[in-house]
């Protein structure tokens, strides 16, 4: 039982979420160095996703898996296999996941949890409901109310253009939807949950506004099916997984408690998959954010300014001289470029390659820097292509709830599966073995002066 369970069984307040290394909340992220994952599977109590685990989703779904499964960077679950065995015994799964809207553009690090979201929807031939909490951000920022309803509909365009199916997809304002059985089930939490229960996973108290403090069971509140009884109807719950960051998860530990407490009235706790942060230009310590120190790359950047933005800002794992990189080689652990290729380049040989000739220093932080503006720029430009055809008209289709949901399931081939899944996952080694440069103290402190020298 994680320290998590413990506190809802007990009504303690036990701040889970905070440690000495790392902070990691719906609201900050900030570790001393790189984030570590292992450490929030074991605080938070969920499970890591294997190769095994990543093996019956092809059986199942009869589709390969996403990259960014494969590779690990969505790695930890709670309840996937349930939501499998849901899916293969023909029950319908349905997805579930949100933004809270605090810029026009979103940007690359947003993008992730919704382009991992359209491969679940076809994967499952899922009902997707996305919920822009615009009223969460008017209770956590200092805008006006309809500045955060007029950002759900700009950050729509950028959502649409993922790729959801129009006629499986409802996006709904927050500010906009909030009543009948939506509102039914935010006050049926709102009854189980007890103040130190917010204080105690969410680390708010009595100095926070009561819009603060009442806002998780608004967000909980989606991820049960009779929320939305004008899709699913009124029979039995639906199985929802939702997709997400590993910040977002204290929403439906929330979730899941209040389903454990009414089961007897047939509610489901709901399944979750995590995905890892990207990183900040400025270093693996932090994630991407609109408001954090480090430039951030939106989906509206052009060629230029993304290529200002990879070339000026972000961290090198190289070192500070040519002499030196060439004999001790790049750190890929800490070099944001080689991050990014984690998640946006395709081909595992190719990755491979850049490593070993990072790592070795035969390419510099330069030639690095050059390859992932490539591959971003082409990944942007393809997003914006798509998000040019998002009338009006195709926004209002999304939001539209008083329409017929699609509710068929296609039937497709079984896939051929791999030979060995024992690497993939949570054991894909993203660094293919090599380790970090060993630098000798003398030479940490000359690139130190030459950094001071340059600054």
């Amino acid at each position: 039982m994680s320290s998590f369970d413990k506190s809802i069984e007990s009504n303690e307040a036990i701040p889970d979420h905070l440690d000495d290394d790392q902070i990691v909340t719906p609201w900050k992220v900030e570790s001393k160095s790189a984030i570590n994952y292992m450490k929030l599977i074991d605080k938070f109590g969920c499970e890591p996703i294997d190769g095994n685990l990543i093996k019956r989703f092809e059986q199942v779904t009869k589709m390969k898996a996403h990259l960014w499964l494969r590779r690990g960077l969505f790695f930890s679950h709670r309840d996937l296999d349930k939501a499998l065995t849901k899916y293969e015994a023909g029950e319908q799964v349905y997805l579930y996941t949100g933004r809270g809207p605090t810029s026009e553009a979103m940007h690359l690090g947003h993008m992730i949890p919704f382009m991992f979201t359209k491969f679940l929807q076809d994967a499952f031939d899922a009902i997707l409901v996305i919920q822009m909490s615009d009223d969460e951000k008017f209770f956590f920022k200092d805008d006006e109310l309809d500045y955060f309803n007029g950002l759900s509909y700009k950050n729509a365009r950028d959502i649409i253009a993922c790729g959801f199916n129009p006629e499986k997809t409802l996006i709904f304002s927050n500010l906009e939807s909030v009543g009948g059985e939506l509102y039914k089930n935010v006050v049926k939490i709102m009854r189980t949950t007890t103040g130190n229960q917010i204080r105690g996973i969410y680390g708010l108290d009595l100095n926070n506004n009561v819009g603060q403090l009442a806002w998780p069971c608004f967000q909980a509140a989606p991820a049960f099916s009779n929320s939305f009884s004008d899709i699913f109807g009124d029979e039995k719950h639906v199985y929802c997984l939702v997709p997400m960051a590993i910040d977002q998860d204290p929403y439906f530990r929330m979730a899941r408690d209040f389903a454990g407490k009414k089961e007897k009235e047939g509610y489901i706790k709901p399944a979750v998959i995590h995905t890892k942060f990207l990183v900040a230009l400025g270093g693996v310590n932090a994630k991407m954010s609109s408001t954090g120190s480090s430039p951030t790359i939106y989906m509206t950047d052009t060629p230029k300014e993304i290529k200002k933005k990879i070339m000026s800002h972000a961290y090198s794992g190289g070192q500070s001289t040519l002499e030196l990189h060439r004999e001790y080689g790049g750190d890929l652990e800490t070099d944001v470029s080689y991050q990014y290729l984690c998640y946006f380049m395709d081909d595992d040989a190719k990755l491979e390659q850049i490593a070993r000739d990072y790592r070795s220093g035969e390419m510099l932080s330069g030639d690095i820097k050059k390859i992932i503006n490539d591959v971003v720029q082409d990944m942007v430009l393809n997003h914006q292509n798509q998000r040019v055809k998002v009338t009006n008209e195709v926004i209002q289709h999304f939001f539209n709830r008083n329409r017929q949901f699609d509710m068929s399931r296609s039937e497709r081939e079984p896939v051929e599966l791999d030979s060995d899944y024992s690497g993939y996952g949570i054991n894909f080694d993203l660094y293919f073995g090599l380790v970090p440069p060993v630098i000798p103290e003398d030479v940490k402190v000359l690139q130190e002066q030459v950094l001071e020298d340059t600054a």
